[in-house]
């Protein structure tokens, strides 16, 4: 009698096929985590394979991409056939690789994304969140947050972050920020269904999540944190504390591809506590992922997992050390400043490099630092430079960037003033749409100064300080068109909108 696809599923994974012979084995092998060795046994078997994707286990493989990466990534790259286990009813391989997950994080139940945590975000809010409902949301968060308001239909209530005018850099939330926002929805008689955190940011700047989450937890209120950046502050004693699972979140959503070893676009949503329904989160993770998830990018969250579990509490214990070696060196470096905790808490792996005292910007600076030296920077603003450490960073990748900002140094002495612009942080704007209504309204363009007192059709966000100064759905104010001509006299740009010399604006009309 023929089997059904889960008995075949169950079968398979006790065998392999390699060569055309079957071996009793249980991909059980010491060497490889669960999904890896399943996917090397199916990768080794000798069929005939009549499934997809096209290039056929790579002997169709475009000659123009495998010339440069060979013809392992082709073999390894199978469909959803039963032996590799199903993401959304997992079974075999995945449930096993996504439990040792959850317990190396600390979760209740992990989850692997092969949408980048764009898509745990979006789940997250989806999860928390139903039409007209308000989520507590600082101003500043990924730009997958708000797609996630958009599919939720959830209204936003804005914290603006703390801001450091001396960096040009935005800091985290506070808990009396968080404490202010809860109260004045509770006088509406209202109560948030959600709050929602970056921490650490792309600087590395980290808020105080243990007392934000006992604040939350004591409205019943869950808390979601973009945790993007901190894959890695669960496994050194120096990060440990800015965990987010460990310090009460109810939801991580993480970037493992970020500063752990997975490939680009994978990442893992953690979930602890009662509070966030479980099964509403699969459901909206089977809404989002891709029904043909790419399962070298699911091995790799498995790969990634398996290697930091070799040492869980001393792997970091290298890269924190060049870290820190690579911050004191810096900061005896005459006119360039190093950011840390006396500014913001930050996380050690981070290096953020002030040069405005050179007289240059940091654009200017990474120019120097990528033409003349060789250094790749991971974030560049007005006044700084972020220099991300992570455990393939070595000693000479530091003496690199040491010897080129001291070339900065000693060739850049100006008493220019960089970037005398003040940001505007704070907005006396009002919201007239949702972020939902505002996605679906009609819209059109109008000349800026037209624009005054209609509603905002796109994301208008100078950088810096990636505040977005106009949200979809709020009303155009003359205050925020005259910072924006300020900002364009200075030669500052502005990202989300559709007419970068801002000589329109797209506004939504009835």
């Amino acid at each position: 009698m023929p089997w059904n696809k889960h008995e075949k599923m169950r079968h398979l994974y006790k065998k392999k096929h390699v060569n055309g012979n079957t071996v009793n084995s249980n991909f059980q092998d010491s060497e490889h985590p669960p999904l890896v060795r399943t996917l090397k046994a199916l990768a080794e078997q000798n069929v005939a394979g009549f499934h997809f994707p096209g290039h056929n286990r790579g002997r169709a493989a475009p000659s123009s991409l495998s010339s440069v990466i060979g013809l392992k990534p082709f073999i390894h790259d199978l469909s959803t056939i039963p032996e590799l286990d199903n993401l959304f009813a997992p079974k075999g391989p995945i449930k096993d690789a996504q439990k040792q997950a959850a317990k190396l994080f600390g979760a209740k139940e992990t989850w692997f994304l092969v949408g980048g945590t764009t898509c745990g975000i979006q789940a997250s809010i989806l999860a928390t969140c139903s039409p007209g409902d308000t989520l507590i949301i600082q101003r500043n968060s990924h730009k997958s947050a708000f797609s996630g308001m958009v599919l939720s239909g959830a209204i936003p209530k804005y914290i603006n972050p703390e801001y450091d005018f001396e960096w040009d850099i935005a800091g985290g939330i506070t808990t009396s920020q968080v404490e202010n926002a809860i109260k004045e929805m509770d006088i509406e008689g209202k109560k948030a269904s959600a709050v929602f955190i970056t921490s650490p940011t792309y600087h590395g700047i980290c808020s105080d999540l243990e007392a934000i989450s006992v604040l939350c937890h004591s409205h019943n209120i869950p808390l979601i944190v973009d945790e993007a950046h901190g894959a890695h502050l669960r496994f050194h004693k120096r990060l440990l504390h800015n965990s987010a699972l460990l310090q009460g979140a109810d939801i991580s959503i993480q970037s493992t591809h970020k500063v752990l070893g997975a490939l680009t676009q994978s990442s893992m949503l953690h979930l602890s506590g009662t509070i966030v329904d479980r099964e509403r989160i699969c459901k909206c993770l089977e809404t989002l992922q891709s029904t043909s998830p790419s399962y070298l990018l699911l091995a790799s969250l498995d790969a990634a997992r398996a290697q930091i579990s070799e040492q869980p509490e001393t792997i970091f214990n290298k890269p924190v050390e060049i870290a820190m070696e690579a911050k004191a060196l810096i900061d005896r470096i005459p006119r360039i400043r190093v950011l840390d905790s006396s500014t913001f808490e930050t996380d050690p792996l981070r290096i953020t490099v002030g040069v405005w005292k050179l007289g240059i910007s940091g654009f200017e600076a990474y120019g120097i630092l990528d033409k003349d030296f060789g250094v790749i920077a991971e974030l560049t603003g007005t006044r700084s430079i972020t220099f991300p450490v992570n455990l393939g960073t070595t000693r000479d990748d530091i003496v690199r960037l040491v010897s080129g900002l001291k070339h900065l140094s000693q060739t850049h002495n100006s008493t220019q003033v960089i970037n005398d612009i003040q940001p505007l942080t704070e907005t006396n704007t009002s919201m007239r749409l949702s972020p939902r209504d505002a996605f679906f309204a009609s819209k059109k363009k109008v000349r800026f100064e037209k624009s005054i007192g209609k509603v905002c059709g796109e994301l208008v966000c100078p950088y810096p300080p990636g505040i977005p100064l106009l949200m979809p759905g709020e009303v155009i104010t003359e205050e925020a068109l005259r910072y924006l001509i300020n900002l364009k006299s200075k030669g500052c740009f502005v990202i989300g909108v559709d007419d970068s010399t801002l000589s329109t604006m797209v506004v939504c009309y009835s």
